[in-house]
């Protein structure tokens, strides 16, 4: 296993992290557990390997995440650094001290590592860590409960750059991948500035774990996407390390036998790489450039996003996950909206659009090409 230095921590962390969101359960919805037969497993095949870092968080799997990750610590605490997240932002001080007395019980350890403030951005920062978790968070620190402050981050350069300035946090969680290099210059300035930077969805949430002929064969020798995601990440010497949320044993020990291997990707690797993906975000743009001018739809229907995954099916090949990502709008907190069946055709986003797209008319192909088969 290569290691990388996390920033000003004075850790040196294994450049393949275990994310601990995807494992395998039993059960579904509400009742779905982790698999304990096959999880414990897969951690300590990682653990044996070299893999020092895990991460979690309170609420994935049903709470149940960070206990499979306590379960496979047993006989490993000392050799792992351990990330876990509170994603508590509202007024309540003793909700936030409940969501971190459950990880230490969940995780069984006595101090956590690494503790992250939960999706990040500029609101939460000026609304509720300064006023609020600041102080909640040091106490945690000060009475030994928790190591380093860190936080994981859901926003824009600006934003990111604005929060590193700050020197509030040791790391930074956050997304970066081949379909997603949005947060390029921030990555360039947390590092610069000695800030740990944490990758999260190298393989773009599993969007890049499929073979698609618009991804593959870009480099020489390296022939399945989801090994170029994971190498692309790695090739920004930036990036402290890559944190992959595996779900099987066959990906463990890909991503074990990618990160164990001193190769990286050249110069000309890369500018292969970004002269192939500029082609493909042109062909993407002439249907929707995502500029989000046709917003607010007087129905809530997502049609920046519906095209976005369009896109992402007809000129990346990724209709899996595009969807997938389809079938949950509306369905969660998370997606909210309607998707391309509310639309009733006003027109109203037509008039707006920049580019004069046929807004309606896309709709209902994206619709057709993304419902349920």
């Amino acid at each position: 296993m290569i290691y990388r230095e996390l920033g000003r921590t004075g850790l040196k962390v294994s450049q393949l992290g275990f994310g601990a969101m995807r494992l395998p359960t039993v059960g579904s919805g509400k009742d779905a557990l982790i698999n304990r037969e096959l999880s414990t497993p897969m951690f300590h095949k990682a653990f044996e390997a070299g893999v020092n870092y895990v991460d979690s968080a309170v609420f994935y799997t049903n709470g149940d995440s960070q206990r499979a990750v306590g379960d496979a610590l047993k006989g490993w605490r000392d050799k792992i650094i351990v990330s876990t997240k509170n994603h508590y932002y509202g007024e309540v001080e003793a909700e936030w001290w409940q969501n971190l007395e459950d990880s230490l019980e969940r995780l069984q350890v006595e101090c956590i590592d690494l503790y992250n403030c939960h999706a990040m951005n500029s609101k939460d920062y000026e609304g509720a860590y300064v006023p609020r978790v600041k102080g909640w968070i040091r106490k945690a620190k000060d009475q030994g409960l928790i190591k380093r402050i860190c936080c994981s981050f859901h926003d824009n350069n600006e934003a990111l750059m604005k929060i590193v300035d700050t020197g509030e946090f040791e790391t930074v969680t956050l997304q970066y991948n081949l379909l997603d290099r949005q947060l390029e210059e921030g990555i360039v300035y947390a590092h610069e500035k000695g800030m740990g930077v944490v990758v999260m969805g190298p393989v773009a949430g599993g969007r890049l774990g499929v073979s698609t002929e618009a991804l593959a064969k870009m480099v020489p020798g390296v022939e399945r996407v989801p090994e170029l995601a994971l190498r692309f990440v790695l090739a920004n010497q930036n990036v402290s390390l890559a944190l992959s949320g595996m779900s099987t044993m066959e990906q463990v020990e890909e991503n074990l036998s990618i990160t164990s291997d001193s190769r990286k990707l050249s110069a000309e690797d890369l500018a292969a790489i970004d002269e192939h993906l500029a082609k493909l975000k042109a062909m993407a743009d002439l249907y929707c450039s995502g500029c989000e001018y046709c917003m607010p739809c007087p129905n809530e229907v997502r049609i920046p996003k519906i095209f976005g995954q369009y896109n992402q099916g007809r000129v990346y090949g990724l209709w899996k996950s595009s969807r997938e990502e389809y079938d949950g709008i509306g369905k969660s907190e998370w997606s909210p909206g309607n998707n391309a069946e509310a639309c009733t055709e006003c027109g109203v986003c037509e008039e707006k659009c920049p580019q004069k797209l046929p807004i309606m008319k896309q709709l209902k192909e994206a619709h057709e090409a993304l419902k349920k088969q």
